[in-house]
């Protein structure tokens, strides 16, 4: 039994997406110690250590042959800012500007996607050790040993991180699936808790709750598409890759049966409380969510996915439940009946879909596989991007203008006061200066307590194991611990970061000297971000709002024209159709994330939060409404009645499209729409006879449509609190 059990844990170890990270960090942290021991010239330790630090925080994901491009580019920007913080360290005036030109420029990749915005912040940091460099030097520049170690450091890791994802190419696809798998999984949790048989239950604080799950939903298929995406390229998948982007369609098949809605649930729990249907529809659901997150520790062990029986049948056993209301033939029940039963067959759909996971390689081809890249793949494409953002109004350009001028500002203030240690001022406004005020001021607060924690466990060690190569060691792990923690727990690795230091600078000198310096330093630094986020360009989360709420309309709009199109033509999962449907969620979850980063701004500067609040469970139970008419339109509607549907359906996207251009100030909007109160109406008299596709299309426009009054209110308001 033990080497069973040892061999699951050590699996289950393996499957942790930080493990490997933090093993390479390991080898290559070992790796240079070893080196340093060997010569007996501990005097390198510091840079090798920095350029290993600098290369993994820029590691993106790629196939070994990306890594290696990527690798050499790493390289090349690298050995370009540390000898040019060499050259100009001696030119006070040429250094500053210099470092306001280049951070300004770095921060802008971030127009052309994450690898690139990573690639900037990474050179920026390697940039700054090379200043501490220096100035450990007694500002000696023009030395090309540092750099060179520098450079070193950075390349040994690339070498690591090259041969790690040639010979472990599916492990990151693997991990981001089973990440993909648990959200979901969490999701319909959450989604049963709508289900709760309780008269009078706060279905808005559920569907809150589940509107913020879905954006970690949304981050999780956006992080799992472009990791398939660089392992796809330009060719035709192999048997591997194909397995796992059959497994990622079918999450988001299964994203967009699990986010349909059919009905208010409070009318549903009303009618229904003394029945025991909607405790067979949550108890399904729930069923349904422990299997999306079987599925994903299946994938992450690569183990087996085995579907069980129970679901098969807590369906079954929904179904008896809906034949027995049936049966009692209660009129005030037929509408709400045959919302039941179109949510039955969306949930029969959803046990189909995760019963198919088991076995991924049977699965159809989808018509349309192809992905998305949004990467530029020209330098015309690069210019045209990075063009789009030179102005005031883009976000990135407000925050590339406003971290150059932290550090220009960090620059002189070390000048002016001449701390020890001074450069660490700079690496603390860098790593704390974010785009937004509420992030600054999360990461100035973490960051601070942090840097208390290390220095107070930097003490206590320092005194219990004098010996410097069991400080040596100890920085060793220290720097595995920040790789290990830098994502989900920014204090412990701070704190760690901050014994890598000590530690480090202990081998060559007074390791207690750094004390002091490293708190103020901390503390000024976090002081010039906390006030440039605040005062240079801020991007109050409130001030635009009103355009995030429009977003978030449009791409609805814009998602329920492509579905009623399929209705027309015919269901066809197309790239046209599963962008919409992306962009559609993309906008949900970023309106979250902005509310969220709302809450943490002055209160002056949140005071519209309610409304966006309020919006944001209007425009989720929109998306639900959308996403159920999404997930039938395999359907072919009666022709008779075709025609008057998507007439119906599209002056329903001119309304969402025109509360979407009122929100962005262009034209004044009514409170009220007579036009939208007649349409609900003539959708919601539906006859007895009418054929049940017909209906079911009926029925969610009508719900779409009803949900237009209480957004049109939303953002009336919103302007007028604009005014």
């Amino acid at each position: 039994m033990p080497r069973p059990r040892l061999r699951q844990s050590l699996r289950r170890l393996w499957a942790l997406d930080k493990f490997s990270a933090s093993l390479r960090v390991l080898i290559a942290l070992t790796g240079a110690l070893a080196l340093c021991w060997w010569q007996g010239w501990m005097h390198g330790l510091i840079p090798l250590f920095l350029g290993i630090i600098a290369s993994a925080l820029t590691e993106t994901d790629d196939s070994w042959q990306g890594r290696l491009g990527a690798v050499l580019v790493t390289l090349a920007c690298f050995s370009a800012a540390a000898y040019a913080v060499e050259f100009l360290f001696p030119y006070p005036w040429l250094f500053v500007i210099a470092l306001a030109l280049s951070t300004f420029c770095l921060t802008l990749l971030g127009a052309l996607g994450e690898r690139f915005a990573t690639l900037g912040s990474g050179t920026l940091i390697l940039a700054v050790y090379s200043m501490i460099g220096v100035e450990q030097r007694g500002g000696v520049a023009g030395l090309w040993l540092e750099p060179l170690l520098l450079v070193a450091g950075a390349a040994w890791y690339g070498l690591l991180s090259v041969i790690w994802h040639g010979l472990f190419a599916h492990q990151p696809v693997q991990q981001s699936l089973a990440r993909l798998f648990r959200e979901l999984g969490k999701y319909l949790k959450l989604k049963a808790a709508l289900f709760e048989p309780v008269r009078q239950l706060d279905v808005e604080q559920r569907r809150l709750e589940l509107a913020q799950q879905n954006g970690r939903v949304v981050s999780a298929l956006n992080a799992a598409k472009e990791i398939i995406l660089h392992r796809v390229g330009n060719g035709r998948p192999g048997p591997k890759v194909n397995r796992y982007l059959k497994l990622y369609f079918l999450a988001q098949d299964i994203h967009e049966r699990a986010s349909s809605s059919h009905y208010p649930y409070n009318e549903l729990a009303e009618a229904f409380f003394h029945s025991d249907v909607l405790f067979r529809c949550q108890r399904l659901l729930r069923l349904h969510g422990e299997a999306c997150e079987r599925l994903g520790s299946a994938i992450e062990l690569r183990q087996p996915f085995e579907y069980r029986e129970l679901c098969s049948q807590a369906l079954e056993d929904l179904h008896a439940s809906l034949d027995h209301l049936h049966l009692q033939s209660n009129p005030a029940w037929r509408r709400l009946l045959r919302s039941l039963g179109a949510l039955a067959g969306n949930l029969a759909s959803l046990d189909l879909l995760l019963g198919n996971a088991s076995n991924p390689d049977a699965l159809a081809d989808e018509q349309d596989s192809s992905l998305l890249d949004r990467e530029p793949h020209s330098l015309r494409e690069v210019a045209e991007r990075i063009g789009q953002q030179l102005t005031p109004t883009s976000l990135l350009f407000r925050h590339a203008l406003r971290l150059s001028i932290a550090l220009a500002a960090g620059y002189g203030l070390l000048h002016l006061i001449h701390p020890a240690q001074g450069y660490w001022i700079l690496l603390t406004t860098l790593f704390v200066c974010q785009p937004n005020y509420g992030a600054t001021r999360l990461k100035l607060v973490q960051r601070i307590a942090g840097t208390l924690l290390g220095l107070g466990i930097g003490w206590a060690l320092f005194d219990l194991f004098p010996d410097p190569r069991i400080q040596a060691l100890f920085a060793v792990v220290a720097g595995v611990a920040f790789f290990a923690t830098r994502s989900t727990r920014y204090t412990l690795a701070t704190a760690a970061i901050t014994l890598l230091v000590l530690f480090c600078f202990n081998q060559i000198g007074d390791g207690y000297g750094l004390f002091l310096p490293r708190l103020v330093d901390t503390l000024l630094g976090g002081m010039i971000a906390g006030l440039a986020v605040f005062l240079i360009l801020p991007d109050w989360q409130g001030r635009r709002l009103g355009r995030m709420l429009a977003g978030t309309l449009s791409c609805n709009s814009a998602y329920l024209r492509q579905i009623i199109a399929q209705y027309a033509r015919g269901k066809r999962d197309d790239l046209g159709y599963r962008l919409a449907r992306r962009n559609a969620h993309n906008a949900d979850a970023a309106l979250s994330t902005t509310l969220g980063n709302m809450l943490m701004e002055p209160g002056h500067f949140r005071k519209d939060a309610d409304l966006g609040f309020r919006f944001l469970v209007l425009s989720h139970t929109l998306l639900g409404y959308l996403s159920a008419l999404g997930a039938h339109r395999g359907e072919q509607l009666p022709q008779e009645a075709q025609a008057q549907l998507l007439e119906q359906a599209e002056t329903l996207a001119r309304s969402l499209d025109e509360i979407a251009t009122g929100l962005r100030g262009e034209q004044p909007l009514a409170i009220h729409s007579d036009e939208e109160q007649a349409l609900a109406q003539s959708l919601e008299q539906i006859a007895d006879d009418v054929d049940e596709r017909q209906r079911l299309v009926q029925t969610q426009l009508a719900l779409i449509c009803r949900q237009l009054a209480p957004l049109r209110t939303l953002a009336v308001h919103l302007q007028k609190d604009r005014h």
